[in-house]
């Protein structure tokens, strides 16, 4: 009986699977390039370890017992299925698996988003089985979901002080500073310092804009983590505050927003892909990475 399969009993397998589509021992001499008394030897070998006989010779000529016949059933099921396995593994090689976790900042452009559909597509042109996952959320929470390693990479606004994490700079983001019908400045084509210094802004609490603002107002009743709040602060006509110009375009072309001081009180916000230092990336999450920045990379 056979117990814990080993390479030489494979082979014995295959030696009688080979004999029987042979139709005999004479006949698979030429398959096999055996003699025919070393297939004999071979296969009461096999006879030994299994425990039964396997076929019968004599002047009836060549045939398979019942058990053999069973054997052979057993014997091509194992070697198919080993053939399936040797066909996945090898494909498995080359093939990327896994999980990619991308963090997004809300409200981007909209070209922005089609870069990361062209990333996306770059990646699924690749021999893969991968899960993506996309998050929308702050800066600060896409950093903490870093830290966390919940995420693999993240597209925002970053303090760039994270010693944990690596940044590569993706493209850049205008803010102006925008005010709404019913504003003091909405009438008011060139605000004078004094006037601003009166106005309620909004605040971000995501510290690090601050001091890249160039209005810097100290009356702050409003706060709002999100553009969307910002914008609603805005449009009440009692606060100003910045928000993206792609964002506020829209808004501005219905009359509802006006940018106060344009170009003066404007200012860039530098998007970066981040990643934890930490973190050792996978083949899939690796690949991914490159795709986002060939799909970022100036044209």
């Amino acid at each position: 009986m056979l117990g814990q399969l080993h390479d030489v009993d494979l082979q014995l397998l295959r030696l009688f699977v080979r004999v029987v589509e042979s139709g005999g021992f004479s006949a698979a001499q030429g398959d096999l390039g055996l003699s025919q008394s070393s297939i004999s030897q071979q296969m009461a070998k096999l006879e030994t370890r299994l425990g039964y006989r396997l076929c019968s010779r004599g002047k009836a000529g060549f045939s398979v017992t019942p058990k053999g016949e069973q054997l052979l059933l057993a014997a091509r099921s194992l070697f198919e299925s080993i053939e399936i396995f040797r066909h996945q593994s090898n494909g498995v090689a080359g093939r990327l698996i896994g999980e990619v976790r991308l963090g997004i900042s809300e409200a981007v452009e909209p070209s922005v988003l089609q870069r990361v559909a062209e990333a996306i597509r770059r990646f699924r042109e690749r021999d893969e089985s991968v899960r993506i996952e996309l998050i929308s959320a702050m800066p600060g929470e896409m950093e903490r979901l870093l830290l966390q390693q919940r995420l693999d990479l993240a597209i925002g606004y970053f303090s760039q002080v994270q010693s944990a994490f690596d940044y590569r700079q993706l493209f850049s983001e205008t803010q102006h500073l925008y005010c709404a019908p019913g504003h003091p400045l909405f009438t008011d084509a060139a605000p004078s310092d004094e006037a601003l210094q009166a106005c309620d802004r909004v605040d971000h609490p995501y510290r690090f804009l601050r001091s890249d603002e160039p209005f810097q107002g100290k009356l702050c009743s409003a706060r709002s983590e999100q553009v969307e709040g910002t914008l609603a602060f805005i449009l009440s006509g009692r606060h100003v505050g910045y928000l993206p110009d792609h964002y506020a375009r829209s808004w501005q072309a219905k009359g509802l927003l006006r940018p106060v001081r344009e170009g003066e009180l404007s200012f860039e916000v530098a998007f970066h892909l981040a990643r934890h230092r930490a973190q050792v990336p996978g083949d899939a999450q690796k690949a991914f990475e490159q795709d986002l920045l060939a799909a970022f990379k100036p044209v």
